[in-house]
């Protein structure tokens, strides 16, 4: 037994390696395709964006490891399949359950790994990635300028150069408007050429400008002249010194925390606080609204409001009559004061439930991203138990037929799992049960295929769901003749 658990070990190991770094190169691919925009022509050193990739990296195990799960137990299965190894194990008296035993024990283990990472690795992961993604997003670009196209990533200015000398860096026949104290066009600044000089460790640029005029508006400053409001000014050289805010790339303190970024005790405490802070705003605002509408005033005079009411009772019968006996004026102001306490009460309500559903979406987030700490071992469980047996069933080893189906199952247990998440988000089904849906759904399938895999079931075989469906048929013909 001992070179049989061995033996299918190192058929899994191969598989499970090689299948986990394409999964891992395939996510890596598509979430660098989804953040191309922010990191190109940012100017980032070669070592922000390997950080970021491996940040990415870690954060994407957790989704690439059912999916390795899953392609390898297939190929490993269908291989062996394939080459009547399986069916030498079975005839040889060993059941399928002793087969898969120590790859029963190793997803076990990587389960364990699995929420372990989740639990402390990939909240860290996300964080420093999170941070890092927000970084790179304020940066701005490299300032570069072209030839015939007015270069606006200066803030204040716009500028257009007709031709740059590359080997020189001489700029020649520019033109330059300068908005950035007042909203226009005030200053505009034309010169035969200049050349820019930039010093990495500063956040100025200074153009040094030869030959040109300035044609300022003064008009158009606050307080301005009204009389010769219009100055030019000729120069042979001039230097001209612009800011270049948040030019350099600047580490943010990780300081910006998500639900993703929380481990179990954090999420835990979180969740906690929220619910806390939120029963306690409903308390206060119930107590307010009660004392503010419906509790009597505890030093009023109870004994004479009782004969007040007695002495106005037929009085005050009919509620409209108050209002009636109001001039014009009165009524009017009457009206105004209605309306605006119901416009103050509307205001108020809606903020409480602007704030109520804040909170208690931040609630469900976290809710969520705990129950994830477990749905995601859970997963790699279900893959082995679907992948293993459909693979002794289909046998068909290799990166073709696996591939195909590996990929159509997670897709599926992907669209399920985002679907009962979002109901979840928009409280439409209840916490754990959103959580846990996509693997409440395929955890029948891997029930079925392990029984249907130990008992030599054909479910592969096209004759025997012909058959089914002729029995059917019979039948139902049965029925109708002993209708007729």
């Amino acid at each position: 037994m001992k070179k049989l658990y061995v033996f299918m070990l190192k058929s899994f190991a191969g598989p499970f390696i090689a299948t986990f770094f394409i999964s891992m190169f395939v996510l890596l691919m598509q979430m660098l395709w989804r953040y191309i925009d922010e990191l190109v022509g940012k100017g980032l050193d070669f070592s922000v964006i390997v950080e970021l990739l491996f940040y990415f990296s870690l954060s994407l195990v957790p989704m690439a490891l059912p999916l390795a799960v899953l392609l390898s137990s297939i190929m490993t299965f269908g291989t062996l399949g394939e080459n009547y190894e399986l069916i030498a194990l079975k005839s040889a008296g060993i059941s399928l359950y002793r087969i898969m035993y120590p790859l029963i024990i190793l997803i076990l283990c990587l389960c364990v790994f699995t929420f372990f990472f989740s639990n402390n690795i990939l909240p860290i992961a996300n964080m420093r990635a999170g941070n890092l993604l927000y970084d790179i997003k304020k940066h701005k670009p490299e300032l570069s300028f072209k030839e015939g196209v007015f270069t606006n990533d200066l803030e204040g200015y716009s500028i257009k150069i007709d031709k740059i000398n590359k080997n020189t860096g001489m700029m020649y026949n520019m033109l330059i408007y300068n908005h950035r104290d007042v909203p226009g066009n005030y200053e505009v600044t034309r010169a035969d050429s200049g050349m820019m000089v930039n010093d990495s460790h500063s956040t100025h640029m200074e153009l040094v400008l030869f030959h040109g005029n300035t044609y300022t508006d003064e008009s158009m400053k606050p307080n301005g002249r009204k009389t010769f409001p219009f100055r030019r000014l000729s120069f042979e050289k001039q230097s001209v010194l612009i800011e270049l805010p948040g030019n350099e790339f600047k580490r943010r303190d990780e300081d910006f925390i998500t639900a993703v970024m929380l481990n179990l005790k954090q999420l835990e405490y979180t969740i906690d606080s929220l619910q806390n802070r939120l029963d306690s705003r409903k308390k206060e605002e119930t107590t307010r609204m009660l004392k503010a509408n419906y509790e009597k005033n505890r030093n009023a005079n109870n004994q004479r409001d009782s004969i007040l009411r007695q002495e106005t009772a037929m009085l005050t019968g009919d509620a409209d009559s108050l209002y009636k006996e109001l001039d014009p004026d009165e009524r009017k102001r009457a009206m105004e004061n209605a309306l605006q306490y119901a416009r103050d009460v509307n205001t108020n309500a809606m903020k409480d439930v602007s704030f109520y559903k804040r909170q208690e979406d931040q609630i469900r987030k976290n809710q969520i991203e705990w129950h994830k700490k477990f749905t995601l071992p859970f997963a790699c469980l279900i893959f082995f138990f679907i992948g293993a047996p459909l693979g002794g069933i289909i046998r068909k080893g290799g990166l073709g037929m696996p591939v195909v189906i590996s990929v159509l199952l997670f897709i599926i247990y992907y669209v399920i799992s985002m679907m009962g998440q979002r109901a979840a988000k928009e409280a439409v089904l209840s916490m754990w049960f959103g959580s846990w849906l996509s693997s409440l759904v395929l955890l029948p399938l891997g029930v079925l295929l392990t029984y249907k895999s130990v008992t030599d079931s054909e479910i592969m075989n096209g004759e025997s769901y012909i058959n089914f469906f002729k029995k059917i048929t019979y039948w139902l013909k049965k029925g109708r003749n002993a209708k007729a």
